[in-house]
């Protein structure tokens, strides 16, 4: 029964995110007057479609509850201009209008993100994001070297440390090999570095080995209440993850971070399972947190993505025309080609992963 009410959450969860984007694109297409075909959730064959009197948009829901798309007259050139004028064509607006169009999808999730982590601050509570260490384990290596209880953690490994996201980050980035140069303000005011390799732990978990590497910090957060505290942790949430996203998307390039590390659907169903156990404020910052993944990487400049077509309107503003439209498409369904076989190997890495 449980599997089959994660199932459902995990459609709901995306659905949502994918609701949001798409109505992002879906608004500032219309305000702008570019003509709509169709406002779908989901992938695949229909299995519900309405078009209301009127009403030049088709609204429906898709076999496949993953992803969704807003289809647009002017992104596929092919009968377009016998179908619709071309004053209502996306090519045929100005680059202004273009960018707000392809921005808005990653700006309404942004938006989304906003209010959900304030809500979260103002009902349950706003977690203090100063880099606080709550408490050292005895007999691992932050305790022998000399971290104590309270020690404000100021930089790691020479990147500074300014919230509890940017400690946990770095530290789950730091190489297991060797030592990691950790720096704090101790209680009285005093500035120490310390050096400390992590240390090695092979537990069984069903049967099976797993390896983990501790340094025996403790990191809990205490709790602020009141309207102030919400705006406050809103922004700084955003901007941490923001900088999490950031950090890892540049690492993945850099080789710091490896593709078989990265999940996809499968491994967000995980999530969920377990973001479901710890109650509705935990589900809700799920949404939260992979809308601003969602938005962020879609504001990649790669192509098939809606930073790829933001690119492209930069690009025309720069040489004082448009790129070929049969180029701009070609290009874009080659980035969408290599986007499937990308999530199809990480798909297959988390249903791998699910078995070990």
């Amino acid at each position: 029964m449980s599997i089959i009410i994660n199932l459902l959450l995990f459609i709901v969860i995306l659905g949502c995110i994918v609701f949001i984007h798409e109505f992002g694109h879906f608004t500032f297409a219309k305000l702008t007057g570019v003509y709509v075909y169709e406002f779908a959730l989901g992938m695949g064959p229909k299995l519900f479609s309405y078009k209301p009197k009127n009403s030049e948009t088709v609204y429906s829901i898709r076999a496949v509850p993953l992803g969704g798309f807003c289809s647009l007259a002017g992104e596929d050139i092919e009968n377009d201009e016998k179908e619709v004028p071309k004053d209502r064509l996306l090519q045929s607006k100005k680059a202004w209008q273009r960018f707000l169009i392809m921005f808005m999808g990653p700006g309404f999730n942004f938006i989304s993100a906003f209010i959900l982590l304030f809500m979260i601050g103002l009902i349950w509570g706003s977690p203090i994001s100063t880099p606080k260490i709550s408490d050292v384990t005895k007999n691992y290596p932050a305790y022998e070297v000399g971290l104590e209880k309270g020690d404000i953690v100021t930089e790691l490994n020479g990147h500074k440390i300014k919230t509890m996201d940017d400690l946990s980050l770095y530290l789950t980035l730091a190489p297991h090999n060797k030592d990691s140069k950790i720096k704090v303000e101790k209680e009285s005011g005093e500035v120490k570095e310390y050096s400390l390799l992590p240390k090695k732990e092979v537990t069984k978990v069903k049967g099976k080995e797993q390896t983990t590497y501790r340094y025996g910090i403790e990191l809990k957060t205490e709790k602020e209440y009141g309207f102030i505290s919400a705006c406050k942790y809103m922004v700084v949430k955003t901007g941490s993850l923001f900088k999490q996203m950031g950090i890892t998307v540049m690492y993945l390039f850099t080789g710091g971070v490896k593709l078989n590390q990265l999940s996809g659907p499968v491994g967000i169903y995980s999530i969920v399972g377990e973001q479901a156990k710890s109650g509705l404020s935990s589900i809700i910052y799920l949404i939260a947190y992979l809308s601003i993944n969602v938005g962020f990487l879609n504001l990649l400049p790669i192509p098939a993505f809606d930073g790829g077509h933001i690119l492209f309107i930069i690009i025309e503003k720069i040489k004082g025309s448009p790129v070929s439209p049969e180029l701009e498409n070609k290009i874009h369904a080659i980035g969408l080609y290599l986007l499937l076989a990308l999530m199809l190997f990480i798909t297959v890495n988390d249903v791998l992963r699910l078995f070990k």
